[in-house]
């Protein structure tokens, strides 16, 4: 099988609420001149919105586009839809799923680590959340689903931003890193957002997330690389302020008493951990809590060991693995982040210690 395909197709998975500006983004996929071959999978032609100009031929569930990309919908299996896609000519640069509106991404990220014929082609590369800046409060208060989507992502486009205030833009983007602190936001109109920012990310590529992000689990850093990072601290820790005190700016109070079993919670330990410890505890807390935790991520100091752990989890799928040796510039301490419902900080915290060697 692997010897036919030995670079994966990188997979990204598209998510967001309805009328967030998934459409418009698939359709500039569809339909921009980036002399790439992109497949689209999408839930429901019908949903999408397609303009039908752009189709040159369509068999039964594949549709042809102008620019060589393809688009297909998922009427029934996932995992069947993609290798129909696996054996068509001429190959892919990648593959863009759009889950609908209401879906929680986990189970179809969860594909891509179960399905060994799927494995063997692909690689999950992000979860790209798509939020509109206008209604995304409305959202949070009101949508278990619009907070999960948001928890999961590896990157939020923000977007329709020039219909809301920069003071309002700001609160928006604290409140969207409670909820998630590792995820860069990215602002958009009309989903204006270069696509190679979003796609090829490598947000499960365990070594390529460090590489690319050495402080990606310094809370305190905010996100290296995000734009507006100049208020980053500042809005983070008066968020935080107004959370914890129980109040908000007036129009988003209401939100509040629901996003909150949602948050991201990091941890750091300046002592090497004990590597069966670590691992002992990190496969109880998955085991134990797998379906409220949505995603996590660390970097490990383990005692006795000259390389970093890196590690990653979906639900309860764990994938870890030691990369590159620490050196001498790099701050040597553990860090994870965890991304859940209801997530016990201080239990968390008291095992993470109790792991020290």
């Amino acid at each position: 099988m692997t010897q036919f395909a030995p670079t994966k197709i990188p997979v990204t998975v598209l998510t967001g609420y309805l009328g967030a500006g998934k459409t418009t983004l698939l359709n500039r996929i569809l339909s921009e001149d980036h002399g790439k071959r992109y497949a689209v999978i999408v839930n429901e032609f019908g949903e999408i919105g397609i303009d039908n100009d752009l189709i040159v031929g369509a068999d039964e569930e594949v549709f042809e586009m102008n620019n060589g990309c393809v688009c297909c919908t998922v009427r029934g299996d996932l995992i069947r839809v993609l290798s129909g896609l696996m054996k068509r000519k001429g190959g892919f640069d990648a593959i863009i799923i759009e889950t609908t509106g209401l879906a929680d991404p986990g189970p179809v990220a969860q594909t891509f680590f179960v399905d060994e014929d799927v494995k063997a082609r692909t690689k999950l590369d992000s979860v790209t959340t798509v939020v509109d800046a206008k209604h995304v409060l409305l959202r949070l208060s009101d949508s278990k689903e619009a907070r999960e989507q948001i928890a999961f992502a590896d990157q939020i486009v923000l977007n329709k931003t020039d219909l809301v205030s920069e003071d309002d833009l700001r609160m928006l983007e604290a409140r969207l890193r409670r909820l998630n602190p590792l995820a860069p936001i990215h602002r958009a109109q009309r989903s204006d957002v270069p696509l190679d920012t979003i796609l090829g990310r490598g947000g499960f590529d365990l070594d390529r997330i460090v590489s690319i992000e050495p402080e990606f689990l310094n809370p305190a850093h905010g996100e290296a690389g995000h734009v507006h990072d100049e208020h980053c601290d500042h809005d983070h820790g008066h968020d935080h302020h107004h959370h914890d005190h129980g109040h908000d700016h007036g129009h988003a109070k209401a939100s509040d008493i629901h996003d909150d079993d949602i948050r991201g919670i990091s941890l750091r330990l300046d002592r090497p951990l004990d590597g069966g410890k670590i691992t002992n505890w990190l496969n109880d807390v998955l085991a134990t809590q797998g379906p409220d935790i949505l995603r996590a991520k660390g970097i490990i100091d383990v005692a006795g060991d000259e390389r970093r752990l890196v590690f990653q989890a979906v639900h309860m799928i764990l994938e870890g693995d030691f990369q590159r040796p620490w050196n001498a510039t790099d701050e040597r301490h553990s860090r994870l982040v965890f991304i859940g419902r209801d997530l016990d900080e201080a239990k968390l915290r008291a095992g993470f210690e109790a792991c020290a060697a």
